[in-house]
């Protein structure tokens, strides 16, 4: 087929689509149908929908066919940008807050600014944060289960920072990770802007298929596996010591390291160890403040193996040179007075209630989540389509997610995770009853 006709059809269907002669959720003919419809190779029928699913206005869905998207669902919807448009109720992004943490604030710069230390604050500070920083924090993390050195805690600008630097030092690009089929999306975009291979791990309704990942690592030059094993996001799992045991064995036969990702890890009580305590010789454990105290602090940790430290510490420097003295101060003050454990207590409390009320407004509706998370994950029907979904709540002044930024593998399910700590009970409720409408269950 010659160059100008192929493009020429690409162009005819992406103006039908954008039009709206073609509308959302149309199912375009097979790829068999559509090479004997236009005298085409199969090849060149196959490229046609792959060059329109590369410009977003079609989706291929094994087993059921090709589809056009809705297209006016905002770009970016569900990847956790931050655009909400004002009035929007935001079940997309979770930024958990309570009652009086301003007022904390307004407390913790005025102890700041009477205390001997400020000036020493503006000045550049140790790559992997000062060492009774560390110290801190390494306190802190007894408290999750984890003990560990003050030598081997370094201090990053967030759990997304601390993720970056622990791929960015310990892996190269081409190297194989392998990962929970629905994972966190921030992971996704490190991984593809490192140009790390990602294999997807299929996942069960307590965990990923650690017989799948065992068969893998046997067929395949993995290197690494991204877990978070207590608080799936976003399915809400907490994998049982067993299955961590499990895990841990098929690391250590086929050498790999473990990046254990525990952002929402505070959120759920009496969780079997984490990973980092059963093997902390190939363990890399990433947290942070932010769904625990706020999103605008980004203080992170990462706990690694001592003899990965340096290299840890010289991607610190590569990437932010240090985290900033005031914000390390404030947050390993509130560490130290019990701010943080006071506040993590209270936030379990407003995620069980928030859980407790989508309950009750869902009552009937099949969905997946943790009695103590910000989160759940809603399977849609067969005959429903996740974008017309989103954009029909979009409509209603509702921001929610699609599948789509959690899937690694080709296959993407109907579902949407809907975030729950974002806006007050009063709004959550009228949401997730204008959620319930939608998708017509």
């Amino acid at each position: 087929m010659p160059r100008a006709r192929y493009k020429s059809l690409v162009d005819t269907f992406a103006q039908d689509i954008r039009s709206g002669a073609l509308a959302p959720g149309t199912r375009l003919p097979t790829h068999r149908q559509l090479a004997a419809e236009h005298g085409l190779a199969l090849v060149t029928a196959s490229r046609v929908y792959t060059e329109l699913e590369a410009m977003g206005l079609v989706s291929g869905e094994t087993g059921r066919g090709t589809f056009v998207r809705e297209i006016a669902l905002p770009p970016g919807q569900g990847s956790g940008q931050m655009n909400v448009a004002t009035g929007m109720l935001d079940l997309n992004f979770n930024y958990p807050s309570l009652p009086g943490q301003a007022d904390l604030l307004r407390t913790a710069l005025r102890q700041l600014a009477l205390s001997g230390d400020l000036e020493a604050l503006l000045r550049y500070q140790p790559h992997a944060g000062r060492l009774h920083e560390r110290a801190a924090v390494a306190r802190h993390l007894l408290s999750r289960g984890l003990a560990v050195e003050a030598e081997q805690v370094l201090m990053v600008s967030g759990a997304q920072h601390g993720l970056a630097v622990t791929m960015m030092a310990l892996l190269k690009p081409g190297d194989v990770i392998a990962v929970d089929a629905l994972t966190y999306s921030g992971f996704k975009v490190l991984a593809e802007t490192l140009h790390l291979e990602i294999v997807a791990i299929p996942v069960t309704a307590s965990g990923p298929d650690l017989a799948f990942l065992h068969a893998l690592c046997r067929r395949r030059p993995v290197r690494a596996v991204y877990s978070i094993p207590t608080l799936h996001n976003p399915l809400g799992w907490v994998m049982s010591l067993a299955q961590r045991v499990q895990l841990i064995a098929i690391a250590r036969e086929h050498h790999l390291m473990l990046l254990e990702d525990a952002a929402y890890a505070f959120l759920a009580e009496d969780a079997p160890p984490p990973l980092a305590t059963l093997a902390p010789e190939c363990t890399v454990y990433v947290g942070g403040l932010s769904k625990s105290v706020a999103t605008g602090l980004r203080v992170g940790f990462i706990a690694a193996p001592l003899e990965w430290v340096k290299k840890l510490e010289r991607t610190i420097m590569a990437t932010t040179w240090n985290v900033p003295g005031v914000m390390s101060a404030i947050a390993v003050g509130w560490i130290e007075d019990g701010t943080v454990a006071q506040l993590e207590a209270q936030k379990r409390q407003d995620a069980r209630a928030r859980q407790a009320l989508a309950a009750q407004v869902l009552k009937g509706v099949p969905y997946i989540s943790h009695p103590s998370s910000y989160f759940l994950w809603l399977p849609l029907g067969d005959e429903a389509r996740a974008d017309q979904v989103a954009m029909a709540l979009q409509r209603e002044q509702i921001s929610v997610s699609t599948a789509e930024p959690f899937a690694v593998s080709a296959t993407v399910p109907h579902a949407l995770r809907l975030a729950l700590g974002s806006v007050s009970m009063a709004a959550l409720g009228e949401a997730l009853l204008k959620v319930r409408e939608a998708v017509r269950w």
